[in-house]
């Protein structure tokens, strides 16, 4: 086989594996699309929290992003509901975080099934 037909096989077997697992390197559109939302995702957190409030924040994005993600999904709400007076402090952004915690909560449950023996050693027989 020549360099060129190895190199075309290749090309082919990376394009089929992209589409297969859905890798979004593969459609340019997808990727600027998402890319747009994000960067007006991160302007109206600019504008909503202060400073010390967004490095909080980040932070939390690193340990947990699922819970930084429903964080910013609900400060994005209340921005655009109006519901938010001015930037969101340090402190304000704690209590958020409480106010999600408590809604996402699992409450762990622990049930024991005590299973009665036919021989058990209350009755002493021998």
């Amino acid at each position: 086989m020549a360099d060129e037909e190895l190199e075309a096989l290749r090309q082919q077997r990376l394009a089929e594996l992209q589409a297969k697992h859905g890798d979004p390197s593969g459609d340019p559109s997808q990727q600027e699309t998402k890319q747009r939302e994000a960067e007006i995702r991160n302007t109206i957190l600019a504008q909503v929290l202060d400073q010390a409030a967004r490095a909080r924040l980040s932070n939390l994005a690193l340990v947990k992003p699922d819970k930084a993600k429903a964080v910013e999904n609900y400060l994005i709400q209340m921005a655009r509901f109006g519901q938010l007076a001015g930037k969101v402090s340090e402190q304000g952004l704690i209590e958020i975080l409480e106010k999600v915690s408590q809604q996402t909560e699992k409450k762990t449950t622990v049930k024991f099934n005590r299973r009665k023996v036919l021989d058990s050693d209350e009755e002493d027989d021998y």
